[in-house]
Formats: C-alpha cells, sequence, structure tokens
C-alpha cells in the first residue's frame, strides 16, 4: 500500500491543483490556461512535457528496459452555468461536472510520485493530458499526432471519477472486459428543397414535409430493424427550417447522435440513416445529404489486461477499497468516451473511481450544474495510476 501512503502525502497538493483547474474551466480543444498550468507544474517536478497535437505528453522511466505503459487524463470541461456553492467555484462560465478536473490533478499527482521512482520504473510511462474528451475530438487528434508512438505504446489506463451513484467512495471499479461505453456517431440530414410562397406550396418542394417524414422514419431502425435486445439510442437533437409563417423554405436540418456497443450494429444503423433518408427525400421531389461530423468507436477494455490489472489492485489498494459490481459493471455503457481510439490500437483498461456516493448525500451525478466530487478520493486515483503502471511494468515484461 506504499503508493497509497505517497498519494496521501501530497493529498494537499493534489486538492490545490484540481481546484485551480476548477476555478479555470475551459472546453474544447484550445485549453490555454489549463495546459500552461500542467506543462508548468511537470516542469517544476523535472520532466520535459511536449505538445502533443493541443495536449501534452510527458516521459517518465526509461532508465531500465522495459515496456512502455500510457496513463491518460482529460482535461476539459463542459459548457455549463455551475449552480454549487463553494469557494472554489468556476471563473469562467464553464465547469467540470465531469471530474476531468480531478483526473488531471490525480495524474499531476501521479507523475510528482513517479518522478521520485524514476529509478526503479522498469520500463517508461508515458503521461497523456489531452483536451476535448467532452467533443470526442481531443483523443483522435493527439492519436494522430503519435501519442503511442516514439516510444511505442504497450499498454494504457485510465481512471475516471463517478458521483451521484450508489457506489461506495475511495473505492475503485474494474468493470467486465469488453465494451465499456458505447461508440458514439454525431450525424447532420440536410434536406435541400424548393422554396416558395406559403399560399402556393404546388410550385415548391417543402423541405420541412420531407424533414419530418425522415424523423419519423428513423425511429422504425429501433422498432422494427434491430434484434430483440440490441443495444441502440437514436436521438434526434435539433430540427430547424424556416424563418416565417407564410413561406415555404428552401432547406431544412436535423441532428442527433447515435450511441452503440456492437460495431456490426452501428455499420447497419449508419447505413440505414441515410438509405432512408435520401430515399424519403427522392420520393418528394428533394435532395437529402448525410453527414457524420464527429465519429467515435466503443471504449473496450482488454480481456487480458483486465485480468492482470486485477491481479495488481490488492498490491495497490486495501481489500475494502476494491469493488466488484460484476454485471452491474454496465452502468457506465450508457456513456460515450473517446479513449476509445487508444483503445483500439493498444491493450487497454478502465477504472471507475467511486467520488461521492448518492447514499452520503453526494446526490447530483456527472454533468449535472451542482454536481460535487469527494476530493478525498483523489489519492486513491493518483496511488492507481502509479501503481497499475509501475506494477504492470515490472510483472509483465
Amino acid at each position: 500500500m506504499k503508493y497509497l501512503e505517497e498519494a496521501k502525502a501530497i493529498e494537499e497538493e493534489i486538492i490545490a491543483n484540481r481546484r485551480y483547474v476548477h476555478q479555470h474551466a475551459e472546453i474544447g480543444l484550445d485549453l490555454p490556461v489549463t495546459k500552461t498550468f500542467v506543462m508548468e507544474k511537470l516542469k517544476e517536478m523535472g520532466y520535459e512535457p511536449q505538445d502533443c497535437a493541443r495536449g501534452v505528453v510527458a516521459l517518465v522511466g526509461g532508465k531500465k528496459p522495459g515496456k512502455v505503459f500510457l496513463l491518460r487524463a482529460d482535461m476539459d470541461a463542459l459548457p455549463i452555468q455551475e449552480e454549487g456553492d463553494h469557494e472554489f467555484k468556476s471563473e469562467t462560465g464553464s465547469m467540470h461536472a465531469c471530474g476531468h478536473d480531478m483526473h488531471t490533478a490525480m495524474l499531476l499527482g501521479a507523475a510528482r510520485i513517479l518522478k521520485q521512482h524514476e529509478d526503479e520504473i522498469e520500463g517508461t510511462i508515458k503521461l497523456m493530458f489531452q483536451p476535448a474528451e467532452e467533443s470526442l475530438l481531443g483523443a483522435i487528434e493527439m492519436v494522430e499526432a503519435g501519442i503511442l508512438e516514439n516510444p511505442k505504446v504497450d499498454a494504457a489506463a485510465f481512471v475516471h471519477v463517478f458521483s451521484g451513484m450508489p457506489l461506495a467512495s475511495r473505492s475503485v471499479i474494474m468493470p467486465e472486459a469488453g465494451s465499456n461505453f458505447s461508440a458514439a456517431d454525431w450525424f447532420e440530414i440536410h434536406v435541400q428543397g424548393k422554396g416558395c410562397h406559403g399560399a402556393m406550396p404546388n410550385t415548391g418542394v417543402d423541405p420541412l414535409n420531407v424533414i419530418t417524414h425522415i424523423y419519423q422514419a428513423l425511429q422504425s431502425i429501433h422498432a422494427r430493424e434491430m434484434p430483440t435486445g440490441a443495444s441502440l439510442a437514436l436521438t434526434m437533437g435539433q430540427l430547424h427550417g424556416g424563418a416565417v409563417s407564410n413561406v415555404i423554405p428552401d432547406t431544412a436540418f436535423m441532428s442527433g447522435t447515435i450511441r452503440t456497443r456492437d460495431e456490426s450494429v452501428r455499420a447497419f444503423v449508419l447505413k440505414r440513416i441515410e438509405e432512408i433518408s435520401e430515399g424519403i427525400a427522392k420520393t418528394f421531389r428533394a435532395e437529402a445529404t448525410v453527414k457524420f461530423p464527429t465519429q467515435c468507436p466503443a471504449m473496450a477494455s482488454d480481456s487480458v489486461m483486465v485480468d492482470q490489472v486485477n491481479e495488481l489492485l490488492p498490491q495497490i489498494l486495501s481489500e475494502d477499497q476494491i469493488l466488484d459490481l460484476g454485471e452491474k459493471s454496465g452502468i457506465f455503457k450508457t456513456g460515450s468516451e473517446d479513449f476509445a481510439h487508444v483503445s483500439t490500437r493498444v491493450p487497454a483498461v478502465f477504472l471507475a473511481l467511486g467520488a461521492g456516493n448518492s447514499e452520503d448525500g453526494y446526490e447530483y451525478p456527472l454533468h449535472h450544474p451542482k454536481v460535487f466530487f469527494d476530493e478525498g478520493a483523489m489519492p486513491v486515483g493518483t496511488a492507481t495510476y502509479v501503481g497499475v503502471a509501475m506494477e504492470w511494468l515490472k510483472k509483465y515484461k
């Protein structure tokens, strides 16, 4: 349990780092304040952090031969106005409602401990501080910029905090092997009609009529084209067209999101959205163009890695800090996680960290403007980062 003891010894520093990031919450790919803060902290510890796309990468170890293990923390917030009342409330109009400020602080804490143990690391540990997880754009940008190369990554892990759920705080949950988070595909449907006077609809092609037929038809994918029990959420979040009451517009627009866990289901649904949209538009003498501006596969924990990390956790945490939810670990699967762009390329594992039990008064869930986290969970997350990476490199050379 030495890693946990070392993490608790720097708990005040971890909390201070978290509160700074929380107060200066930033969204998207460009996080100038947060990124500068992370790089300065790493330099103070003796690292030579580098830009990787719009994120940060740093290496520790390498003095002994061995494999390369990647640890990731996301740094971005959400465009939510914080409604909680505490001394380190966000000053930016955005909010760390998903705990990424805690992830960043926990990995900075891990960086400090790892630097102190650098001579003992049997291989290399790569630290990945990533922007834009919420928009599912940050990980793929860093992957395309080479985060998994030079040196080539052999395995990876990330820890995600959870609050507002009946999970023991300050405990780590190892989900099942396989899909932990759903694939996310955001779609846009643009309908081109022919505008005309509202009193003479026969002289035009009404895109509003077309897009409402498409809207209704897309519901049939889940209801009539999926086998019973198939995991699919197809949600239309925007529907726009027209500006005044007595004019049929030229165009109409719809966008939404698709969440799936099975790649064959995902491919089928993407194909059917295009076929249905284009077919209905043609029926009504219009044209439909379907785009998928953001796509992220399902994030899966590697079965071998799950077994290996399960063997290592008792060396890092006490027995009562390790929870096995069995099939209940599926509670995490409804969301999406762009670490999938890493897990589809190297063996990876996701660990959940309880950071606010709903039965203990932490009643608000992630992405809620009043969500609050148990900061006492952060040393557990830091110790998990350190222990999993160091012990994995040592045992699975």
